[in-house]
């Protein structure tokens, strides 16, 4: 197998002449060589693991916010001449034996590095990843280690967007129902969402801002809560789709009309943000872009050791829709540099 592999990549230990029989013999047998014997020659598995973990109770692979990502990792890492290996979330999970472990899996799998994401960043599984060498980038995380890198939406600037919208169409009592804070687009998003406030010079009262999971019964539980206020607000920027979502749905439940009595905003995009009524004004991510660049980040850090770690931020913009009290066709807006300095 060895004398096979090393024909086939190239070797300059074999004989022209034995490289020619093996070759004429492997057109024959229609013959590609195993990724094990390639790596044995090249070093090098050309996959690329992928972490993808929302934590216990949380839909992974069915949120539509992780399902555009991969299909944009899919296309970058396809045209790079990479294939991706979804690794198992649950433990034990190591068919090969042992404990629960990323690492352990990247090493039995050979993979040349890791995407990861969705993760809860006080993983130590996660940590000890990140701190072992492998090329690693994470999607809308930060990740600590030699060799990690990252590619994220600019969350913290769409969140200004959003509320610098809602100001723009009169409203000053504007509320957010946030992410999860221990992510870096729930963090960013609530201080996009605070700093635009404090620009604007309009107050900040501490119940109307509700700590949801980006989830949509979290949006419906935390519209109930500002909806129930003695002073309501008459706006309220919800940190994904799903969360407003949930918010159209408590105040339809309360005879609240959106956006007449409380305008809404997410954030994301989903295709579900033009199918529901009213259609939803949000914050779009691209998704797929956020794929593509994790993709080729990763790719330069494997080619080149001394490659800087990806570092990239992809745009976001508004899109009006009727749910804030837009009309006619969907606009975009994005945020120039001096808005957000």
């Amino acid at each position: 197998m060895a004398t096979v592999s090393r024909a086939l990549n190239g070797s300059p230990e074999v004989s022209e002449a034995t490289r020619k029989r093996i070759i004429e013999l492997a057109e024959s047998l229609d013959y590609t060589p195993s990724a094990a014997a390639r790596t044995l020659v090249s070093r090098r598995s050309h996959v690329v693991g992928v972490i993808l973990d929302t934590g216990l109770g949380h839909p992974d692979l069915l949120h539509p916010f992780f399902q555009e990502v991969l299909v944009g990792l899919k296309h970058g890492a396809g045209s790079l001449g990479y294939d991706l290996l979804l690794f198992a979330s649950e433990e034990p999970g190591n068919g090969f034996g042992g404990t629960h472990s990323y690492l352990r899996r990247a090493g039995h799998h050979g993979v040349d590095g890791a995407i990861v994401m969705g993760f809860d960043g006080r993983d130590p599984e996660i940590a000890r990843l990140a701190a072992s060498g492998l090329p690693t980038v994470a999607v809308d995380a930060d990740i600590d280690g030699p060799r990690t890198g990252s590619v994220m939406s600019e969350n913290e600037e769409g969140a200004r967007l959003a509320v610098r919208h809602l100001h723009e169409l009169g409203h000053e009592r504007i509320a957010t129902i946030t992410g999860m804070l221990g992510t870096r687009p729930g963090a960013d998003r609530l201080d996009g969402y605070g700093y635009e406030l404090a620009d604007l010079g309009l107050e900040l009262p501490a119940e109307y801002v509700v700590e949801g999971d980006f989830y949509d019964e979290s949006g419906y539980r935390g519209t109930r809560q500002l909806l129930e206020l003695d002073k309501p607000p008459t706006a309220i920027f919800a940190a994904s789709d799903l969360m407003a979502a949930g918010a159209l749905r408590a105040a339809n439940e309360l005879g609240v009309r959106v956006p007449d009595d409380v305008a809404v905003v997410g954030f994301d995009d989903i295709g579900l943000a033009s199918l529901i009524q009213p259609q939803l004004t949000t914050v779009r991510q691209d998704m797929h872009a956020l794929g593509e660049a994790a993709a080729s980040g990763l790719a330069r850090m494997i080619d080149d050791p001394e490659a800087a770690p990806a570092r990239e931020l992809v745009p976001t913009r508004l899109v009006v829709r009727a749910s804030s009290g837009g009309s006619g066709a969907p606009r975009e807006r994005s945020l120039t540099s001096k808005e957000v300095g």
